[in-house]
């Protein structure tokens, strides 16, 4: 994070004129959040960086973002348009997870050392609507939503284990190619069949469209992503939104389009294998919460475990085909059940992960835990890579990637946008921002 900071505040030294650098707010810790404005149009776009701890890969594209933008007139000047790139939106969750970020990029190490909030605590969430939005974060972007008006806005967001998608709050035709040659290019996997876009409708391969939101109770609401949140808030002022998802780790089978062989089959194993692992760590937990000490570390590592827990069996039963789901599932390809299978694999690693983190953080383990966490992190890790052939992507292919999709969506999303007139605000301090961004 202080590095991310410094380059952002080394590039405005280097380019005075044409770039500002303005704290927007500070975090839950005391964190200042900034906010890297480029141009003097009166039109605007919000690219918003670090909305989930664990999706570090923004950092790197908005300072690939400025630098390009900086080179191009067309994208500012000749465009009547002032990019708005905030840095980060969680520092404070993200600051938890660079104990991964110099590596070694291994599943085990990442899993090991993850951060993710519990709902209730992420930044992009509205789970009481903007009016009851508490957190300082929250209001810093909602805020800023209101004050810029966007006709676009990016939210830059990172899948551990899949592939590439965009999730639109609405359409611009002429994405989809434009993803597809862009994800050739860099060899990225599409996602074809995403898990978090499971019941929205398929605007084109790896692009989907987020349905309005909607109150729902907190289960539904951390496996459904069209409850309210920051990312329809601006459609009031016209705004698209782009939720634009680079993978970590890229996993072919995400872009099997193809019919399945077995769907009951595979989606059976998919729900046995949840409800077995869900078993596995409820006896973990039961074992080793008699010990921990209340301290807010632990109760910060502790919620999102139980958001887990609490939405896990619900899952299984929402894909077991043997089971009188309130939800029928629709159609689902080869790219689905893939999708399906990783996505369980990643909750109950994340769910070990953060309780192997807070075992190390006690210092003791009277229950004698942590070797069986290890074995299940080293057991779910390796069949990431057997099943699935999950492979690193290198930090600056997925920087390149979301850099390139962010500007496709800026060209359609500027031949759709409702002309404002708006000034600008005038006068509004780049390299690698962490050592896995040096790579």
């Amino acid at each position: 994070m202080d590095e991310l900071s410094s380059q952002a505040a080394a590039l405005v030294a280097d380019h005075p004129r044409d770039a500002r650098l303005h704290r927007i707010g500070t975090s839950r810790a005391g964190a200042p959040m900034w906010l890297l404005s480029i141009g003097h149009g009166s039109r605007h776009t919000l690219v918003v960086a670090g909305p989930h701890a664990n999706e570090p890969v923004g950092g790197a594209t908005v300072l690939r973002l400025a630098d390009r933008v900086l080179a191009d007139p067309r994208l500012t000047e000749d465009a009547d348009v002032t990019w708005n790139l905030l840095l980060c939106l969680d520092p404070d969750g993200s600051r938890r997870n660079e104990g991964w970020l110099a590596g070694p990029y291994t599943l085990g190490h990442y899993f090991r050392h993850f951060f993710r909030p519990g709902f209730l605590e992420q930044p992009e969430w509205l789970p009481d609507g903007a009016d009851g939005a508490v957190l300082p974060e929250t209001r810093a972007l909602l805020d800023l939503q209101d004050e810029l008006r966007p006709f676009l806005q990016c939210s830059l967001h990172g899948v551990d284990v899949g592939g590439g998608f965009v999730e639109l709050t609405d359409d611009l035709p002429g994405l989809a190619p434009r993803l597809a040659h862009t994800a050739s290019r860099l060899g990225i996997p599409r996602e074809l069949g995403a898990y978090d876009a499971l019941y929205w409708p398929t605007l084109g391969p790896a692009v989907y469209r987020v349905p309005p939101p909607r109150r729902a109770d907190l289960a539904a609401a951390i496996t459904e992503a069209a409850v309210e949140s920051t990312w329809f808030r601006p459609h009031r002022h016209g705004t698209v939104t782009a939720v634009v998802e680079a993978p970590m780790w890229g996993a072919a089978a995400v872009q099997d389009g193809g019919p399945p062989v077995d769907r009951d089959a595979e989606l059976r194993a998919v729900s046995r294998a949840l409800r077995h692992d869900t078993a596995l760590l409820e006896g973990v937990l039961a074992r080793i919460r008699p010990q921990l000490t209340g301290t807010p570390e632990s109760a910060r590592l502790l919620a999102p475990v139980d958001d887990y827990l609490l939405v896990w069996p619900g899952l299984a039963d929402a894909w077991d085909p043997g089971t009188d789901a309130a939800r029928p599932l629709p159609p689902l390809s080869s790219a689905h059940l893939a999708a399906l299978g990783i996505a369980g694999r990643r909750l109950v690693l994340r769910a070990a992960g953060l309780l192997h983190r807070l075992l190390r953080g006690t210092g003791h383990d009277p229950a004698g835990a942590l070797p069986e966490l290890d074995r299940l992190i080293d057991t779910w890790c390796a069949e990431f890579e057997q099943t699935f052939g999950a492979r690193w992507i290198p930090v600056a292919r997925q920087a390149e990637y979301q850099t390139r999709v962010v500007l496709s969506t800026f060209e359609l999303a500027r031949r759709h946008a409702r002309v404002r007139a708006r000034s600008g605000e005038p006068g509004w301090g780049t390299g690698a921002t962490v050592p896995m961004h040096r790579e």
